[in-house]
């Protein structure tokens, strides 16, 4: 709870200092979103703050919020009626994609939140907040102290010095409570997707200027985190101000591969990933640095979302069937057995079985490591929203369990390969005792003799066993 101080001014007005101690996250959506909020536990510490412990309440409550689907958008609502009956006498503070994309699903909070509507303004915001706060909270007549300020719902009154960059807020020192470490170096889309929001939200395509995420990495490696995991809205356009490939610049084509060899080189590192390219991104530069540094792991994610080319064509994305494979065939002939996981979008409007059975042929024939499938829910503001025909739900439930069976079968299939040799596997659940090994699948180490006094994010070797 704030510690409160009284400071009597008159016989019948006192001031209410409330002195603000803890504070805490809620963190839904993507690995970007994830990284911001460290971003932003990193400022309440320079601050003073400290985590609030499990189950008590907080003096200030930051939750970031997703609305990539509707069902990312709901989450994000629960998340912060939960916050608000956990945390009832703290300001919170409501940030992320959802008020920026679908602020009218906003409408129903109570006066105690903030809702960010700019992230640029977040960061002086949240100073703002935490240095006017012990004057702000007065009650008359010694009537029974009030807990909090009341904040309005809106943010036109917050002066910032922010810029629009991705450097807004603090670089990261380290990533509290994880054994991975993600590091944005990319934000922003302007690609439009038919059934993609987020180019309404994060508007400016920019990129994190390579010094700082050398800089970042560095405090990354030397906090002990073992793996660093490179992130960003439209990775494949770093270097770039579009995501809309026929604009790029082709002097910029390989910045993004030079900016990971740099990354892949610093001492210390143990294992790097990217978090998630496109076919086009994969140039034969990148598949060099990916076979020069031991230390970039043999594993890619690429999304497809769909096998058929009818349906890429009204998904708008920017790669054909013919180019997805062509990247999976030479990623196969450089790399020893690299994993290829995806994400797929299932009952797609306009689907036909047809497209679909599309879909699990190319899942056979790229042989995916991890297949992460999504049943299609319209997303109002997208174009996808008013394309027809409509896939009726049963039928998107009958593939995403068929697909769901293909992909259980390609996970087995590829972990096989590795029956019988040494994997090395960085510790990241304790109880029970599990880890991910370099292809990304994640490996039991529970029947190690020294399991009990494994540690998160510690390095062990092991042979696998079915």
């Amino acid at each position: 709870m704030p510690v409160f101080q009284k400071t009597l001014l008159s016989d019948r007005f006192f001031v209410i200092v409330t002195i603000m101690k803890t504070f805490a996250l809620k963190t839904l959506g993507c690995k970007v979103n994830q990284y911001e909020s460290q971003q932003i536990g990193h400022v309440f510490e320079q601050a003073g703050l400290t985590p609030a412990r499990s189950g008590e309440p907080a003096d200030i409550v930051v939750v970031n919020t997703c609305c990539v689907t509707h069902i990312a958008s709901s989450k994000s609502r629960r998340a912060i009626r939960q916050a608000t009956a956990k945390n009832p006498h703290a300001p919170l503070i409501v940030t992320g994609c959802l008020p920026i994309g679908q602020m009218d699903e906003l409408n129903d909070l109570d006066d105690n939140c903030l809702i960010i509507t700019d992230k640029t303004h977040f960061s002086a915001t949240l100073n703002q907040i935490l240095s006017s706060h012990n004057t702000d909270c007065r009650t008359q007549n010694h009537s029974k102290p009030s807990l909090s300020c009341k904040i309005k719902h809106k943010t036109e009154n917050i002066q910032s010095t922010d810029s629009t960059d991705p450097e807004s807020l603090p670089l990261l020192k380290s990533y509290a409570g994880r054994s991975r470490a993600f590091l944005k170096v990319q934000d922003g889309c302007d690609a439009y997707c038919t059934y993609c929001i987020i180019p309404k939200i994060r508007t400016k395509v920019c990129s994190k200027d390579v010094k700082n995420i050398l800089q970042e990495a560095r405090d990354l490696i030397a906090a002990g985190h073992n793996e660093i995991v490179l992130t960003g809205i439209f990775l494949g356009a770093y270097g770039q101000t579009t995501a809309r490939r026929k604009r790029w610049d082709p002097a910029y084509r390989d910045s993004l591969a030079e900016m990971v060899a740099q990354v892949a080189a610093l001492p210390g590192l143990a294992r790097l990933r990217l978090s998630s390219l496109e076919p086009s991104d994969v140039t034969e530069r990148l598949l060099e640095v990916f076979k020069q540094y031991p230390t970039l792991m043999p594993h890619l994610h690429l999304p497809l979302q769909s096998g058929s080319g009818r349906i890429l064509k009204r998904m708008a994305r920017q790669y054909t069937i013919g180019q997805f494979m062509d990247v999976v065939d030479r990623a196969k002939s450089v790399l020893d057995r690299p994993a290829i996981t995806t994400d797929i979008i299932v009952g797609f409007p306009g689907e036909t079985e047809e497209d679909f059975e599309q879909t699990l042929d190319i899942s056979r024939r790229v042989e995916f490591s991890k297949i992460h499938s999504f049943s299609f829910s319209v997303r109002k503001n997208t174009p996808a929203a008013l394309l027809e025909p409509k896939v009726p739900a049963a039928v998107i439930r009958d593939r995403s369990d068929r697909l769901h069976a293909l992909d259980q079968q390609l996970q087995i299939q590829f972990r096989r390969q590795f029956l019988g040799q040494t994997v090395e596997v960085i510790v990241e659940h304790i109880r029970p005792p599990k880890g991910r090994c370099e292809r990304y699948f994640m490996v039991d180490i529970g029947s190690l003799p020294d399991a009990a006094k494994l540690k998160k994010g510690q390095r062990v070797r092991l042979v696998l066993r079915d």
